[in-house]
């Protein structure tokens, strides 16, 4: 057994502490207080030898098993004492420690980034199953929590853990923790129903789509789990129809990504990595749409209709689409103009638009709403209109800001993410006033 794995493992051991919440409530997390003081106590021997990561070595002190453990503690607190679920701070804590240590495992075997990303997912999602079920088993509230709903906690928490921890460093340990029982609370506190279907479905869909968009260089790692997140909320949350919008925007948009990509980089007007995209890419042009879907799933609770959040979706969706398509199509094609003044500049100047780009997004934005016509009862010629309206304001935004802010004041994925809202806002607007 190699260093990491035997460190590893000794950081999985203190994680199963988590387990002992059920029964000693408050207790665990003075067990997890206490182990924190005591790792800042150590300075050599044995214990130092087992839990010591290099920066622990230079620094004399186990900083990496104290803040471990102390976020393991706030999270027990929360749990005592403001009402996050026994088992999400369970899984939680499992989901990082367990998780380590699949993917540390996993280097012996295949050192790879992508094999090792998907061993901490893995081993993150089986930790947090068992330890949810244990957790209820123990509370004795096994009966009113079904399997679909531990399983989506479970592979939320993996993916939000294995995202962070692609992009972190081991020391930040704490704050994947945290990020991930404060979302799983969300999760939670939604009452989300799953279906046994929707549930394997989603997880298969979201390995197959994560994987292709990986091995066909679309994605980056980070942008991968990002994208199958999303893909994996936006089914259970949202629904398959919802998906298919995701999906189409995923797909079109990646193969546009690659069009003349070479005479794209002669130009100086291609996206970075190959056209791989990251967590910061995928997230600016999807974050409105995520919290489109998470309203809907809470849509019981708010006083707003769900179908205005459909729209909101599905405006921020044709944004996305017919930003992408114009920049894309139209970044192949000379004389580009400045969109506030008309006057000719250089291509891949901010804000730069091109009659043909100009199409081109329009075109997108259409296919999301005939998407959306198919599969939504709510939708109908007119609310087609209000999507394909809405995608070209999100565009023409996007192109404003562009020329006005992007650079000094705002980057790429602010611009984006402002243009998504626009698209939203006025995909939900518009449906308020002409729809019936």
């Amino acid at each position: 057994m190699t260093t990491r794995v035997r460190r590893a493992a000794a950081y999985a051991a203190v994680s199963t502490l988590a387990l002992a919440a059920p029964t000693f409530g408050w207790a665990t997390a003075v067990a997890f207080g206490a182990v924190a003081v005591a790792a800042l106590s150590v300075t050599d021997g044995p214990a130092f030898e087992l839990f010591a990561r290099p920066s622990d070595r230079q620094a004399g002190r186990l900083h990496g098993l104290a803040g471990f453990a102390f976020a393991a503690a706030g999270v027990a607190l929360l749990s005592t004492t403001l009402g996050l679920p026994t088992r999400v701070f369970v899984a939680s804590v499992l989901v990082v420690g367990y998780g380590n240590l699949a993917q540390q495992a996993s280097w012996r075997f295949d050192a790879s980034p992508i094999a090792r990303t998907g061993a901490f997912v893995a081993g993150a999602l089986l930790a947090a199953v068992g330890g949810q079920v244990l957790a209820l088993e123990i509370e004795g509230y096994a009966a009113g929590v079904g399997l679909p709903e531990i399983v989506f906690l479970a592979a939320s928490g993996a993916l939000v853990a294995g995202l962070l921890r692609s992009v972190l460093f081991a020391r930040d340990d704490p704050l994947v923790m945290l990020s991930v029982a404060f979302l799983l609370w969300l999760f939670a506190d939604l009452a989300v129903s799953v279906t046994v279907e929707t549930i394997a479905v989603a997880i298969a869909v979201t390995a197959l789509f994560g994987y292709i968009s990986w091995a066909l260089d679309t994605a980056s790692i980070p942008g991968m789990l990002t994208g199958a997140l999303l893909a994996m909320l936006t089914i259970v949350l949202g629904g398959y129809a919802w998906f298919a919008v995701l999906i189409a925007f995923f797909g079109i948009g990646s193969l546009s990504t690659k069009f003349r990509y070479e005479q794209k980089k002669a130009r100086g007007v291609a996206e970075d990595n190959e056209g791989a995209r990251g967590t910061g890419n995928v997230l600016g042009n999807a974050a409105v749409a995520l919290v489109a879907v998470l309203a809907y799933a809470a849509r019981g609770r708010l006083p707003v209709e769900g179908s205005l959040f459909l729209f909101a979706f599905a405006g921020s969706m044709a944004t996305a689409m017919s930003d992408t398509l114009s920049s894309e199509i139209g970044g192949v094609f000379d004389q580009p103009r400045l969109i506030t003044t008309l006057e000719r500049v250089e291509p891949g100047t901010d804000g730069a638009v091109t009659w043909q780009g100009e199409l081109a997004g329009i075109a997108g934005a259409t296919v999301v709403a005939a998407i959306a016509v198919v599969l939504f009862e709510e939708v109908g010629t007119l609310g087609a209109v209000v999507i394909v309206l809405a995608g070209a304001g999100g565009m023409t935004m996007d192109s404003l800001l562009g020329a006005t802010l992007e650079g000094d004041r705002l980057g790429n994925q602010a611009v984006n993410f402002l243009a998504t809202l626009t698209g939203a806002l006025v995909g939900a607007g518009l449906a308020v006033v002409v729809l019936p």
